[in-house]
């Protein structure tokens, strides 16, 4: 059930994927570790559909939610490398409107830090408001921040890819979509776009939803920014199986790929690629921004720019260092550990319960630094060993 390629030394991966497809924990996935440029694992396996018609091939992409943010953060900081961002500039610099209702403030390091006060719509708001993109980055522009700029993070879930995106567009003419196209995958070779082509629709594997998530908006402060977050919009996985979905610019949570382009791209933060970025551009990638409970999701993160740093007590499988990562709804996770020049990278598409993170990425994760004889300083919840 599994293919592709795997170096000896790292048989743990494959067969920790092997066991949660047989075990139907997992129903296709695909996992990507890359070291010091040379790819060591390369596998795939299961299958596309619920049905277990369609076999994950090697083609295969998936919709890898908000592993997504991770390509538009680089994207970001590509034009820093350029000298055409100031990350530290206000945001309205770039794009005037935004500094309506009290934004004037608002640096672009805040954006890419979850720490704007910007992390959602306003109500009324639907996913389909999310595929306008003239009519929702008007209403995020217009809108009074829901706590003080760079105080605190606020994960921004589902406009993340708006806000950046309309600062690059301002900046270069050219949509998000566009510019990872052009200047990111196209360059790398790698099987990445944000949303997805209707060529590529045969290949796509539909996500697979998980359990509702456990929030009681009813019991939560209405004007919390977490009811706001996840109520503007609301979304289920559904959606991501549409026409609609995969044809918008949605840089927080549409990007199609698969572990192994995934790493392709996320390789140039862990090898510092001077093609795509400066030292100085990777060097704030480790600046925190916020360390504490994240005022949406709840737990504990720390945020430098662009990226998630490591937080054992809420992530205990990402080591501490020079280690940067992110990941998507349901379980996808994509790590640039500089210190040990390793990208590891997992996308799948039967989702996980919960938001950051799952079991089966940590086991393969596990297995990859246990290979490479690092023994990872956290055990999970309950492990005992």
């Amino acid at each position: 059930m599994t293919d592709g390629i795997c170096d000896s030394r790292f048989a743990a991966v494959r067969d920790a994927l092997r066991a949660n497809i047989d075990s139907g924990d997992e129903l296709g996935a695909s996992i990507a570790l890359n070291i010091d440029g040379e790819t060591v694992v390369d596998v795939w396996g299961g299958f596309r559909d619920a049905e277990h018609s369609a076999p994950w091939e090697r083609d295969t992409i998936v919709n890898v939610w908000s592993t997504t943010k991770t390509v538009t953060s680089m994207a970001m900081l590509m034009l820093a490398s350029r000298g055409e961002l100031d990350l530290h500039a206000p945001v309205a610099r770039y794009w005037p409107e935004f500094s309506a209702a009290g934004k004037e403030q608002v640096e672009v390091r805040h954006l890419m830090s979850h720490t704007s006060g910007v992390s959602g719509l306003d109500q009324p708001a639907t996913v389909e408001d999310l595929y306008d993109w003239e009519k929702s980055t008007s209403r995020m522009a217009a809108q009074t921040p829901w706590w003080e700029p760079g105080t605190a993070s606020g994960y921004h879930a589902l406009n993340f890819g708006h806000l950046l995106g309309e600062v690059l567009r301002r900046v270069t003419g050219k949509t998000l979509k566009q510019f990872v196209a052009e200047e990111v995958a196209g360059p790398l070779g790698a099987d990445l776009q944000i949303g997805a082509r209707p060529a590529d629709t045969h290949r796509i594997a539909p996500v697979v939803p998980p359990p509702p998530l456990p929030i009681d908006f009813d019991a939560m402060d209405p004007t919390s920014p977490a009811v706001r977050t996840f109520s503007g919009p609301l979304v289920d996985a559904n959606p991501a199986n549409t026409a609609a979905w995969r044809s918008a610019d949605i840089g927080a949570a549409n990007g199609h790929a698969n572990a192994r382009s995934v790493a392709q791209v996320l390789s140039v933060v862990t090898l510092q690629n001077r093609r795509f970025l400066s030292t100085d551009a990777v060097d704030s990638i480790f600046d925190v921004q916020a360390d504490g409970i994240d005022l949406v999701l709840g737990v504990p993160l720390r945020f430098g720019i662009g990226f998630g740093l490591a937080k054992p007590e809420t992530i205990p499988y990402i080591p501490d260092g020079r280690v940067c990562f992110w990941g998507g709804w349901g379980g996808s996770v994509i790590i640039m550990d500089l210190e040990r020049r390793i990208t590891f990278s997992y996308m799948m598409n039967k989702m996980a319960p919960g938001i950051i993170g799952s079991p089966r990425a940590e086991s393969y994760l596990r297995a990859a630094y246990a290979s490479l004889g690092v023994e990872l300083p956290y055990k999970a919840p309950g492990d005992p060993s």
